[in-house]
């Protein structure tokens, strides 16, 4: 019989379909990109930090490599000097904290988390004021943490990784490695949850093969700028500084090449890590900085030091790294350094110390400008950030109970969904241990690993496990085993 009714028409076209379906998350970052905006009209054109942006610029204009910290970033202000806009790149950098929120919420969505709960975890990336404060800032970190959430999400988007997504995937973690060298560990982290996600051994290899070109790129060129195939000469100097927080030379012994390094103050009355190496009454500060020789002892010392007080080098990295989940932020590793984080305390006037050679930082700053550069405070937009910012943040615990919960996903979920979240929380934990192990604890390194955090909270929640495991190419005895079991697991996922 022939049915002669005409097809009921759709209720709405698809596109505004799928609009309605992601109203809350659009609301959520309609609202944070007012924020930024704010922001952006309260501090104009840009926030400067002390010592690192001017530096960063310093190495766009020049494009030469820094010794004292991987240059990356002065690659990407190189891209846009011909703009001479700071107030562009901070914009360029506000998108890209919303980009990293955006990502955090379709990975959720494709996981099977409903919209208000996937919007729930993008909140703390959203909102979170230093965080936006970060974002105006001339530093690294945003464009570091953009790189890596995107890299994590193609990651995780797909249970087979292809050589294609590989590739991207590689070249996104390699680029972000080169911003920020506490990168580095991130990519064996990143091979590691691969190999047991068993994503292809093909995506593996075109990822692990694309995370070395840009370090390679990178060290290439500081070799032929500086002398060294490295990332920079201060590795050595950084762990030395590490280590000083509980180094006992009378257990170090060190050779007398070395013995010059090791602290004159007890271990009770010492300052935070990373002022031995800038505060006047250093002992590096005596000697040439950054060199490779002074980069060579210091790491022979700090690797001594490790050596000999293993557990007390595990308690300090413990201990900087809980300091993460305090609910107040602390003055550590000093006051002066915390408030550099503060709208309300931030500098209008450029400095004028040496950056290189004879290049001071003011000028350094007008020139990538071309005009004035000194941060002018608006009112009344500058005000409303400043009290934003006294309660717009994600306090310790907060942070604590998102990696908690990503922590009891990887035990307790099933296999498949169980190393979806262990990618996301490795990446997480790794932010927040490698500067405690590297370095120093400073709360700006905390927020990198906030969306990794609410990721893997996000993935422990989600009905399902990896969207479309089921279809996983796999060999060997376990094939069959594994598929029937990725099918189970994919029966309540939608």
């Amino acid at each position: 019989m022939i049915n002669l009714r005409a097809p009921r028409p759709s209720s709405a076209p698809p596109l505004l379909s799928a609009v309605r379906g992601h109203l809350v998350f659009g609301g959520a970052v309609l609202a944070a990109a007012l924020l930024r905006l704010v922001a952006m009209l309260g501090y104009r054109p840009a926030i400067w930090f002390d010592g690192d942006s001017y530096s960063y610029v310093a190495g766009a204009l020049q494009l030469w490599p820094s010794r004292s910290r991987s240059s990356g970033y002065s690659l990407f202000l190189w891209l846009l000097e011909p703009l001479h806009s700071t107030a562009l790149v901070v914009a360029v950098q506000h998108l890209l904290g919303l980009l990293s929120a955006v990502l955090v919420y379709a990975v959720l969505r494709r996981y099977g988390l409903p919209g208000w709960g996937a919007t729930l975890l993008a909140a703390p990336v959203l909102f979170d004021a230093y965080q936006i404060q970060l974002e105006h800032m001339i530093m690294a970190d945003t464009l570091f943490t953009a790189l890596l959430v995107a890299a994590a999400a193609i990651l995780l988007w797909r249970p087979v990784l292809t050589v294609p997504w590989g590739l991207a995937a590689g070249l996104l973690l390699g680029c972000a490695a080169v911003l920020r060298t506490v990168g580095v560990p991130l990519l064996a982290v990143a091979v590691v949850c691969l190999l047991l996600r068993r994503v292809g051994w093909r995506g593996v290899a075109a990822a692990a093969a694309a995370m070395a070109l840009p370090l390679g790129a990178y060290a290439t060129w500081y070799r032929a700028e500086q002398g060294s195939f490295a990332l920079s000469s201060a590795d050595g100097t950084f762990l030395w500084a590490r280590t000083m927080s509980f180094a006992d030379c009378a257990k170090v012994r060190p050779p007398p090449a070395e013995s010059w390094l090791c602290p004159a103050e007890p271990v009770d009355r010492r300052i935070a890590a990373s002022r031995y190496i800038w505060s006047p009454g250093s002992p590096v500060r005596d000697r040439p900085m950054f060199t490779d020789q002074a980069n060579a002892l210091t790491r022979a010392f700090a690797l001594r030091a490790i050596a000999a007080q293993p557990l007390d080098y595990l308690a300090t990295v413990l201990g900087d790294t809980v300091k993460a989940f305090a609910w107040t932020r602390l003055p550590h590793p000093s006051a002066a350094q915390s408030r550099a984080y503060e709208f309300a305390a931030t500098r209008t006037t450029l400095p004028t110390y040496r950056v290189k050679g004879d290049l001071r930082a003011d000028t350094i700053a007008r020139d990538y400008e071309e005009g004035r550069a000194g941060t002018r405070v608006v009112r009344p937009y500058a005000g409303a950030m400043v009290a934003y910012q006294r309660w717009a943040r994600v306090p310790g615990p907060l942070l604590a109970a998102l990696l908690g919960a990503g922590l009891a996903g990887v035990v307790l979920r099933r296999r498949g969904a169980r190393l979806g979240v262990l990618t996301a929380w490795a990446m997480g934990a790794g932010l927040l241990l490698a500067p405690a192990m590297t370095a120093d604890f400073d709360h700006r390194y905390v927020l990198a690993a906030v969306p990794f955090a609410a990721l893997a909270a996000g993935l422990t929640l989600a009905r399902g496990g990896a969207p479309g495991r089921a279809a996983r190419h796999r060999t060997g005895p376990d094939t069959a085993r594994d598929a029937a079991a990725d099918l189970r697991e994919d029966a309540g996922s939608p």
